[in-house]
């Protein structure tokens, strides 16, 4: 079974690394210049750097579908640079995924593939994709829902160890990120993470960067540009997060049981 992915953030990484795991072949997109923060658990770098692992799963860059096809064959997971998703018609994928968490649906239709999945907020199971997974932290985390939506966005991160949207670093100004400290740094509350313009971007908590921009992105004043774990634990920034599994895990769920395969089982 082929499962296009939509995004390829932490979240949609996770998702990956779920299906990938349990014997489905997986490829995804992301834009040409990825704006994921939590870059050492993202497939998305692939794009620039040629290649990435999370957690002992290769991905690749792959410039087109041919080179997909043949990443797929070496049991890696291959990364288009194709935010439009124009390698959909010749992927021919059994189930789609969008993941990107645009908060909104930029464009993804039922028809796109047999099973579509949407995950968060923006998707009604029934209208637009046939599964939407649930993507706020609490009690219905992961959750499938097969008619409806998920809980709408609020603006605010999810709590982990006691913060919420302090955990957050935002981009002072418009132009372009310069990154000063590396993902896994312990940081204290002052501490200058990046610039932008010369513009300091100041930690607010003490904690560990689990995330950052990489220099030369360019970026929009109040931009989400790195994000700090006040657990203090430098380990988590290398492995996918339990929300990311979490989310894995129902996206599995759905596409097993809209295609029919937990009959078979």
């Amino acid at each position: 079974m082929l499962v296009l992915i939509r995004g390829a953030g932490d979240i949609a990484t996770g998702i990956a690394l779920r299906l990938h795991r349990s014997g489905l072949q997986v490829v995804m997109t992301d834009l040409p210049r990825p704006t994921a923060i939590r870059r050492t658990v993202c497939f998305s770098p692939a794009i620039t750097d040629g290649e990435t692992t999370v957690e002992g799963v290769r991905a690749v860059y792959a410039p087109d579908t041919a080179a997909a096809k043949k990443y797929l064959s070496q049991g890696a997971v291959p990364v288009l640079a194709d935010p439009e998703l124009a390698c959909r018609n010749a992927l021919h994928p059994d189930a789609l995924v969008d993941a990107i968490l645009a908060k909104r649906n930029l464009g993804t239709r039922m028809t796109d593939a047999p099973v579509v999945v949407g995950v968060g907020p923006g998707f009604t199971a029934g209208e637009d994709c046939h599964a939407v997974v649930e993507t706020m932290r609490g009690h219905t985390l992961g959750r499938v829902i097969y008619r409806g939506s998920a809980l709408p966005n609020t603006n605010i991160p999810g709590l982990i160890g006691g913060y919420a949207g302090e955990r957050v670093l935002r981009a002072p100004a418009d132009g372009i990120f310069t990154q000063l400290l590396d993902i896994g740094a312990e940081v204290k509350a002052g501490d200058i993470a990046g610039t932008v313009g010369g513009e300091p971007m100041r930690c607010t908590i003490d904690g560990v960067l689990r995330g950052i921009l990489p220099s030369g992105t360019p970026v929009h004043k109040g931009m989400k540009s790195g994000d700090v774990d006040p657990r203090c634990q430098p380990e988590y920034c290398t492995t996918a997060s339990d929300k990311a599994l979490a989310v894995g895990g129902g996206v599995l769920e759905a596409i097993l049981h809209l295609s029919g395969a937990l009959d078979q089982i």
